[in-house]
């Protein structure tokens, strides 16, 4: 069993302010497999203080300093990959081999990607006499989720080093053994002290504490769009920036010309990886009427051959993160049934043979309406909605008729016809005809899908102030 019980605070592992714990729940089995300690405000102010302290020094580092930096990380943390994975599947039950391939390795990702920015990012810029200067904002406050938690912390941290920012982390007290890892690794790397700090802890004692921080100038938030709206208020009294992803609930676009069996195939399936548990994850399924019989069917035999699990066997998926978490999406599942929506496969309970763990049954509804609950609340499981349209721009309407943003999904043979649904889109991300991951995409929403952009470039000014030196060219001339 992890014993998980200091944080990592200017450079040292350290005692929380008071003892106070919480066990880890491992979902697939539902025993305790760790305990970790909970912070509280006095820990987030001394982590603060660390970060602050370690400020002015750290931005005033060079860029090759910063790059040694970064490339140093990468390579700590390719020699602790394994124990990365490892921890990911233990905390909140990703498949062993989509630990591997994907939770972790997204982690390595994006420190390649920032050092790859930072390379030949323009911090200064001359526009006739005035120079333009981009610095690093201070002291920034980072809260990650647990459903791609290395993802969501590297994401953040690495372009916030990158540009000589300074931060506390505070990741999902639910799957917290990854931060751990991830704490260990940039230690090993050498990161100066009081540069990264991690506090861990729950939303109430540590989130809120570090949204409200007089000494934090930037909060950077992934999570639900209900908790971002408290991060949101917190912040609001020292008037600090605030950066968040948020929930989705996104379209899928099938044009009718669209080749069903791979696209409703490949919608489907992006669904159910990692258990449903992706805010980008293409939930509403818009077809054309006319196809209608033919998607269910597809959609039928890709749900049913969707092999459920114990998380280091096999399996595509594993459980969901929680008891409460399972919950809540058999709640929603059995609210499909009752507002009318056609239950294709899938449904309430446990798939067969497994009785413990929070295993959810790969579930298809069809026959649903934009206004049932499954098509207006974000599940976060595996649960894929269908609805149909008779005209794209409908399915245009329907697809931007929600208070997310976040991502939307066309498929289809025409390229016009897919350019056009995809200006139309309201959303910050999307992807035609399954088109691969692009690392240097901006990543974020419209709407109450949030607010900013990660990943590429565009992250790199989310951690930097702008300022103007007026006059600063005429120097030289006088």
């Amino acid at each position: 069993m992890r014993e998980y019980t200091r944080f990592y605070i200017d450079g040292e592992w350290v005692e929380p302010a008071v003892p106070k714990t919480l066990d880890v729940i491992n979902p697939a089995n539902e025993e305790v497999c760790g305990r970790i300690s909970l912070g509280a405000a006095a820990d987030v102010d001394r982590a603060v203080a660390a970060a602050r302290g370690a400020f002015a020094a750290f931005s005033q580092t060079s860029r090759e300093e910063r790059l040694a930096l970064l490339e140093r990380i990468v390579a700590e943390y390719k020699k602790r990959y394994d124990d990365m994975a490892a921890a990911i599947t233990e905390e909140m039950g990703a498949p062993a081999s989509l630990a591997q391939q994907a939770q972790a390795a997204i982690g390595v990702m994006h420190f390649q990607t920032a050092i790859g920015i930072l390379k030949d990012y323009e911090f200064q810029t001359l526009r006739g006499s005035t120079l333009i200067v981009r610095e690093p904002i201070g002291v920034c406050g980072f809260i990650t989720p647990w459903n791609w938690p290395v993802n969501q912390m590297a994401c953040k941290v690495a372009p916030a080093l990158a540009v000589g920012c300074t931060m506390v982390l505070k990741p999902s007290e639910i799957a917290p053994f990854s931060g751990i890892v991830f704490a260990e690794i940039l230690d090993a790397a050498g990161v100066p002290p009081g540069v990264f700090n991690l506090v861990n802890g729950d939303g109430p004692g540590v989130g809120a504490a570090i949204s409200a921080h007089p000494d934090i100038e930037l909060v950077s938030f992934t999570g639900s769009t209900r908790a971002g709206v408290e991060v949101a208020r917190a912040a609001a009294a020292t008037v600090k920036r605030v950066h968040q992803e948020l929930g989705g609930k996104s379209p899928n676009i099938l044009l009718e010309d669209a080749d069903m069996e791979s696209a409703v195939t490949r919608g489907v399936k992006h669904v159910m990886q990692n258990s449903g548990q992706s805010c980008n994850a293409p939930t509403r399924m818009l077809a054309p009427n006319g196809r209608m019989e033919e998607v269910v069917t597809i959609a039928r035999r890709a749900a049913e051959s969707t092999t459920v699990g114990d998380p280091n066997g096999n399996s595509e998926i594993g459980p969901v993160v929680s008891e409460v978490h399972w919950n809540k999406i058999q709640g929603l599942i059995k609210k499909g049934i009752e507002e009318g929506a056609t239950l294709v496969t899938g449904g309430p309970g446990r798939p067969e043979g497994l009785d413990r763990g929070y295993y959810v049954r790969p579930t298809v509804f069809a026959g649903v309406t934009n206004d049932m609950t499954i098509a207006r609340e974000e599940i976060f499981g595996p649960v894929v909605a269908i609805l149909g349209y008779d005209t794209v721009d409908e399915a245009i309407a329907i697809g931007n008729d929600t208070p997310y943003g976040l991502a939307g999904y066309v498929q289809g043979k025409d390229p016009a016809a897919l350019r056009y649904v995809a200006s139309r889109l309201r959303t910050g991300q999307v992807t035609i005809n399954g088109a691969g991951m692009d690392a240097m995409a901006p990543f974020g929403g419209y709407k109450q899908s949030g607010n900013g952009r990660e990943w590429g470039d565009m992250a790199f000014g989310e951690f930097l102030e702008m300022k103007a030196e007026i006059g600063y060219g005429a120097i030289a001339a006088e």
